[in-house]
């Protein structure tokens, strides 16, 4: 298994060390977003224009999601065309009829009739709780905020941008501001032990994760000042005064809940609502079952990178896409090994992309971002 690991040098939200989810074939990812006069929310869609096979794993105390039963192993839908996240809260879910009315624009959906216009996009999606936080509590993702963003995924035009953009927009993670991340890996299928004297298989599985942190939990440890998982990354202990600073942003404010994301627990701005949210693709052609077994591993990923994880005011859910684009031993016993692979990088990637998501944000508003805290942790 092999993976992107160059240095953070230069970092923007159009660049990551990790790689990205659409490095994975037929994946593609678009934002849209506004900020100021009261707003800091938006939405993601990853697209997959040729179908995918879906699955999905719901952990987190308190998820907004849609279409969630309709994606599961045994179920009708075998094939979807887009996932929606998005910032808004149960509000923000509206944004999937965009996502849809722009697949149907298009006649990707599961067809219901002989004629090629009647199909009915399935569009799994999930939310983040971001209410508020631009100012004005009514400010959240609507329909034209999914049709503009799967416009963009769509189109194929845009480059792909990460940190505070989309549904990473008003996200915060651990009391500093949270983002969109991303991260892929490519597992060698050469690699995988055979029988002596069986010929090796050959193939490469692309796999990747698109992720939106909105954490009660932390990306960075306290300790050091440095992610839980590094992924990778050619980083070092910032120094002792931005050490500081970053503690200083991190501590609840006086009065407050110490248990709560960011001081907001016993404040006027309300309870400490979070979630982590996101995508991972893999280009093997796999079955819904083993599409969810996907989305399943990859928490564990998420439970690497931030700590707590899966708490009772986290809505974390993970959907996985299998574009099959790929090929995979069609030996049995080869097939079980190379999935056993592909769970693994779910993970790894997963992880990373939490951490991208953090390392990678800009400030929106007066929640400081790690990258602002810590600037002599990235190295030159």
């Amino acid at each position: 298994m092999t993976g992107s690991n160059r240095s953070l040098a230069g970092l923007d939200e159009r660049s990551t060390p990790f790689g990205s989810i659409t490095d994975v074939s037929g994946v593609r990812i678009g934002h849209h977003q506004r900020i100021g006069r009261g707003w800091a929310s938006g939405t993601t869609v990853l697209a997959c224009p040729g179908g995918a096979t879906p699955g999905v794993d719901v952990r987190g105390g308190a998820p907004g999601t849609r279409e969630t039963d309709a994606v599961r192993p045994g179920r009708l839908v075998d094939t979807i065309h887009a996932v929606c996240l998005t910032g808004g809260s149960a509000y923000g879910l509206a944004a999937a009829d965009g996502v849809m009315a722009e697949l149907a624009s298009r006649r990707l959906g599961v067809p219901v009739g002989v004629d090629p216009d009647h199909v009915v996009p399935v569009v799994p999606s999930a939310v983040i709780f971001d209410l508020g936080r631009g100012g004005r509590f009514e400010s959240r993702p609507d329909a034209s905020f999914g049709r503009r963003a799967a416009q963009r995924a769509l189109g194929g035009r845009a480059a792909p941008a990460w940190g505070a953009v989309g549904a990473g927009t008003g996200a915060r993670a651990g009391g500093i501001q949270g983002g969109v991340g991303t991260a892929s890996t490519v597992v060698d299928l050469a690699a995988m032990p055979t029988a002596p004297g069986a010929p090796s298989p050959t193939g490469r599985v692309e796999v990747g994760a698109g992720v939106v942190v909105n954490s009660l939990g932390s990306v960075i440890d306290p300790s050091t000042g440095l992610p839980w998982e590094p992924s990778g990354a050619r980083l070092r202990r910032p120094s002792r005064d931005e050490f500081n600073a970053f503690r200083t942003a991190i501590a609840p404010p006086a009065g407050a809940d110490a248990d709560s994301e960011d001081g907001a627990a016993t404040t006027t701005d309300g309870p400490s609502l979070n979630t982590t949210i996101g995508v991972v693709a893999v280009s093997a052609p796999l079955d819904s079952a083993a599409t969810g077994r996907v989305a399943s591993v990859a928490h564990d990923g998420l439970a690497r990178a931030i700590r707590p994880a899966h708490g009772m005011a986290d809505g974390d859910s993970i959907f996985a896409i299998a574009t099959g684009t790929t090929d995979v031993p069609d030996d049995p016993l080869l097939a079980r090994r190379a999935l056993d692979l592909i769970l693994t990088a779910a993970a790894d990637t997963f992880a990373a992309a939490c951490t991208h998501a953090v390392v990678s944000a800009r400030s929106v508003g007066p929640t400081p971002a790690w990258s602002d805290l810590c600037p002599s942790a990235i190295r030159d």
